[in-house]
């Protein structure tokens, strides 16, 4: 079944097919128009490269180009870092779908809805991903531009440092995201757009395991979330993300300094790479599974002990949801640590 109308949804935007499983899960599969070598680097470039793209333009001003190019150059960086950005300008918006189609299929990223049916379009949710790995390249499977979900309205959070860096400040807004914050969340799960953030957040990249036989969601103590959704009177849906961990290798610095320093600046406590060092990801197969919403009550100041019985009900959720499709997404030995 497709979506609405009974039959397999033909997408040209994303070229990606909607089908229903014999479980009833909602599941879309890149299709061969997905994948353009061509189009597919330029697409993973543009979402993934702003960071080694500013990198060599800042050596390239520093050793190769002359006074007043590199000052040009920086100048720019700079202006690019502070301008604000229109989230629906029209070229945004063409370079958000282009991303989106070619992209996809890469991996390929596969999303998984166990029900589909039970997502109102009326009403905002509040989505919590994990795990975070050295990127969350599968949350973008729940992006607007994407067109999967059955939600008109949808907002990814990303840590704040990723939009004080030019370029990325600009591709990331235009596709859907913005910076996680108490007051990002609260007001656009107001003004009735989906939330999706990673609850854990950065601090489980120290936790990251090279030998691919465990996941860890540091959630534990992470409630922030579970509150502003019970104010906001939003329902609380698990995702998780299995093959996420092999798209990049990384290395992780030691020292309680280090850390302390890049929780301070809101940046990745990480270095990581993908293939021939770029910030081209491995072809490594995800699979993203989106769990039924968690039905909260609203209410403007709730108790700790309300505030802990529906985060238990979330940590359980996602265990549930992790056990039930690990063996199905290729990783049966895989385990998840919550922390």
């Amino acid at each position: 079944m497709g979506i609405g109308s009974g039959t397999s949804r033909k997408d040209t935007a994303y070229a990606v097919a909607g089908e229903e499983e014999e479980d009833g899960a909602m599941v879309f599969r890149p299709t061969a128009a997905s994948y353009s070598p061509v189009r597919t680097v330029v697409a993973l470039v543009l979402w993934l490269g702003a960071i080694h793209m500013n990198l060599s333009l800042l050596l390239a001003s520093a050793f190769f180009f002359s006074r007043r190019t590199a000052a040009l150059v920086i100048g720019m960086q700079v202006f690019l870092m502070f301008a604000p950005v229109n989230g629906s300008n029209r070229w945004g918006r063409i370079i958000a779908r282009f991303i989106c189609k070619h992209a996809v299929g890469y991996f390929p990223i596969t999303l998984h809805i166990e029900d589909y049916g039970a997502f109102d379009p009326n009403t905002a949710y509040v989505f919590g991903y994990e795990p975070h790995n050295a990127v969350p390249l599968g949350m973008w499977a729940l992006a607007q531009p994407m067109g999967f979900m059955p939600l008109p309205k949808m907002k990814l959070l990303a840590s704040s440092a990723a939009f004080y860096i030019p370029f990325m400040k600009q591709i990331w807004t235009w596709l859907g995201m913005v910076p996680v914050s108490r007051e990002n969340l609260c007001s656009n799960l107001g003004a009735g757009y989906s939330c999706a953030l990673v609850p854990g957040g950065l601090r489980e990249m120290l936790y990251m395991d090279h030998e691919h036989e465990s996941e860890v969601a540091f959630i534990k103590s992470r409630k922030g979330f579970v509150r502003i959704a019970i104010q906001s009177g939003c329902p609380l849906v698990p995702v998780f993300c299995f093959g996420q961990g092999h798209a990049y290798n990384w290395w992780t610095p030691g020292g309680k300094l280090l850390v302390m320093i890049a929780r301070a600046i809101k940046a990745p406590p990480a270095v990581f790479w993908g293939k021939f060092g770029t910030p081209i990801p491995f072809q490594s197969p995800m699979h993203v599974f989106v769990g039924r919403p968690i039905e909260v009550m609203k209410k403007d100041q709730p108790t700790m002990d309300e505030i802990n019985d529906v985060h238990e009900q979330f940590v359980i959720a996602l265990q549930e949801l992790f056990n039930k499709h690990k063996k199905r997404a290729g990783y049966p030995n895989l385990q998840l640590r919550v922390i």
